[in-house]
């Protein structure tokens, strides 16, 4: 598969998280429907993590067994990378989130910054808690594009393929995640920021796509999975803290419970495919 094509379908690929962004303006709502969405979209970011963190490890469980076989190891590199993702993911897309959020609230003057003010006039708590999300599904993402572009650049086509089918409808439950805290907070967003929150999470699967295509590095796909795993923690994290206010219990353990099947079940699907 050459290049150009690679990337186009890493596009394609990132671009069905769009499919689950118009939830966000379903109107009127109850707080119980509200939490359950929110316990759903938090179901599915659990079952990511987990998935995140099993396909991280794999590199690190492999230079271990080097070691153990009593061969050069670079095993203490990885975890350290592992590590330093985990860290620097936790706490990076809190960050990038608010400054975002400040420059979209003084309305950053002119050039790009004026465009997202224009997207997002106001920053409230659950647009905040979207963006937050859109950024650590954007770097979860951006994984994905690495493994779709390795994959190709490899000639592993049909494999390639399988990624590209299962990333795809996994991506259209990620929309619903970013969907799902909109639904909470005063009047519905608009068309432009759900593009510009689409645009976060979507679009570093093309980038993604594009490095993985030319590079293939164990180093760079731990770092990449783990900064995804870190800012799933800390989307996690906040998401719960809003779903125990809105949801009963049975409504927010019963949203967690589908949301992560649905996602498994997703994965299923790609697994079966791919074998």
């Amino acid at each position: 598969m050459s290049y150009t094509t690679t990337v186009l379908f890493g596009a394609l690929t990132g671009a069905t998280l769009l499919l689950g962004l118009p939830l966000a303006r379903w109107r009127p709502m109850s707080a119980r429907t509200q939490g359950f969405l929110l316990a759903l979209a938090t179901g599915i970011l659990v079952f990511l993590l987990w998935d995140v963190l099993a396909n991280a490890n794999g590199p690190v469980d492999e230079a271990l067994a080097r070691a153990h076989g009593g061969h050069a190891s670079d095993a203490p590199a990885l975890v350290a990378v592992f590590l330093a993702g985990l860290a620097i993911g936790f706490a990076g897309p809190q960050v990038a989130a608010r400054r975002l959020a400040a420059r979209v609230e003084r309305g950053a003057g002119d050039g790009p910054g004026a465009a997202i003010a224009v997207a997002a006039p106001a920053i409230t708590g659950a647009r905040s808690v979207a963006l937050t999300i859109a950024v650590g599904l954007g770097l979860h993402n951006f994984s994905e594009g690495l493994a779709i572009g390795q994959a190709s650049a490899t000639g592993a086509i049909a494999f390639a393929g399988v990624l590209i089918i299962g990333f795809g409808l996994h991506n259209i439950t990620e929309g619903l995640g970013i969907a799902a805290p909109l639904t909470s907070d005063g009047p519905a967003p608009t068309w432009r920021f759900l593009g510009l929150v689409g645009l976060v999470g979507a679009g570093p699967t093309l980038l993604g796509t594009a490095i993985g295509y030319g590079a293939t590095s164990p180093y760079l796909y731990v770092l990449c999975l783990t900064l995804a795993a870190g800012a799933l923690i800390h989307v996690i994290n906040e998401v719960l803290a809003v779903c125990r206010r809105k949801a009963s219990p049975v409504g927010l353990g019963a949203g967690l419970l589908l949301g992560f099947a649905a996602a498994y079940a997703t994965d299923l699907f790609l697994t079966f495919l791919g074998s």
